[in-house]
């Protein structure tokens, strides 16, 4: 069973984005994992310098954080907490809505918890093609930075524990968007 909990923990919730469900839900199948248990926590930037700083000892805020709680074959327990204030901010800068940015965040950091990295160039552009893939079954192209990196302090590629292989099992924290 898919098990999927939205937390809004900003100052003016917003309306759950059923887009987010969808994704998270075809990531899951996609990865074979028939039994999860996913939150999704939408915070604002303040909270997102907190976890950033507490998890991988970086001092600034990110756009998204992932963390495997637990993982055995067939099941997954996971976080993704993504910054709604980044993802204003950046779609801004990219053109097109905070919501679909925001999406863009949770597809990311779904990709992390099934084992996705993006850390080398070819696993970046990996990374890149699954998040087109997804973004495009709701008729929208991910909007990125040409040069292959947002140089804004924002937007970082972290890693705490690399996955080899998709669908493999670690616990780790990842964070941000690769532009």
């Amino acid at each position: 069973m898919l098990e999927i909990e939205f937390a809004n923990r900003l100052p003016a919730p917003r309306p759950e984005d059923p887009r987010m469900r969808r994704a998270v839900e075809r990531i899951l199948a996609e990865a074979n994992i028939q039994d999860a248990e996913i939150s999704i926590a939408i915070v604002g930037d303040e909270e997102m310098h907190l976890l950033n700083r507490r998890h991988l000892q970086h001092d600034y805020p990110t756009d998204v954080l992932s963390f495997v709680l637990h993982c055995e074959p067939l099941r997954l327990e996971g976080e993704v907490v993504v910054s709604y204030d980044t993802a204003a901010s950046q779609a801004e800068r990219y053109g097109w809505s905070a919501e679909d940015e925001l999406l863009l965040y949770v597809v990311h950091g779904a990709l992390h918890l099934v084992g996705h990295e993006d850390d080398a160039p070819e696993q970046r552009e990996q990374m890149r093609r699954r998040e087109v893939q997804i973004m495009q079954g709701f008729d929208i192209t991910p909007r990125y930075n040409t040069t292959g990196h947002n140089d804004d302090a924002t937007a970082h590629d972290d890693q705490i524990t690399p996955r080899n292989d998709p669908g493999e099992c670690s616990h780790a924290a990842s964070g941000g968007r690769i532009g």
